[in-house]
């Protein structure tokens, strides 16, 4: 508990994937995907309770033996497939779960550090009267353009050192923080007022196709953290 507030962690898995077949499951540093970030979860003191919400009939049956902390909801037919947005999932978690804020991240993130989403929550905590959400990105500083060749954060006919750009941020889907008041006013994880929270690099691969599976393995060995 936080302050007297239930921190629920929220962490949906499907069954299925189109780009990397079976990447959930598929061995990760020694062991299924999935089983990463479940004990990412488990390892940050602040979280009170995973919530795996699956539509698995693998996950039903074995999350619950990884911690102490996770409770699995079979997820509802009208809620599977792969064009269900993950809003409306989150929706009926809320319904059926009790808690004051929630932190969310997927499978595809195993190389998020327990001590990243603590920092997360503590940064989201530290500014709750600013903000109402908080969401992780990648900054970058770096010179972009549009599409018709327009420049986006720099002058052309000012070069000036990259570090000193205006940073652009990228949202990277790795950690999400938001209340249960939040989430009902827009039916979203991210608010009206939400926080960037820039991630470590090394951290904030999301594998959504094969090269990023490939680069996930390759840090989690250069880093030695799996």
């Amino acid at each position: 508990m936080i302050h007297s507030r239930k921190v629920v962690a929220l962490l949906p898995i499907k069954d299925n994937s189109e780009r990397v077949p079976g990447k959930n499951f598929r061995e990760f540093a020694g062991k299924p995907l999935y089983q990463h970030i479940v004990e990412t979860l488990d390892r940050t003191y602040a979280v009170d309770e995973i919530v795996i919400d699956t539509d698995s009939p693998r996950v039903l049956l074995e999350a619950p033996k990884l911690s102490l902390k996770v409770r699995v909801i079979d997820r509802p037919p009208e809620l599977r497939g792969d064009m269900v947005s993950t809003n409306l999932i989150f929706a009926h978690d809320l319904e059926v779960v009790e808690g004051d804020l929630f932190v969310q991240t997927h499978a595809t993130n195993p190389l998020l550090r327990s001590e990243t989403v603590a920092r997360a929550l503590a940064a989201f905590i530290e500014n709750e009267a600013e903000y109402d959400s908080l969401f992780s990105v990648n900054a970058f500083h770096s010179r972009f353009y549009r599409a018709d060749g327009t420049p986006v954060n720099h002058d052309p006919e000012t070069l000036i050192r990259t570090q000193d750009l205006p940073p652009l941020y990228e949202e990277n889907s790795c950690v999400y923080v938001f209340t249960r008041e939040s989430f009902a006013k827009r039916g979203r994880r991210i608010g009206e007022r939400p926080m960037m929270f820039p991630t470590p690099p090394t951290e904030s691969v999301d594998i959504d196709d094969e090269f990023a599976f490939r680069l996930a393995e390759l840090l989690a060995l250069y880093s030695g953290s799996r």
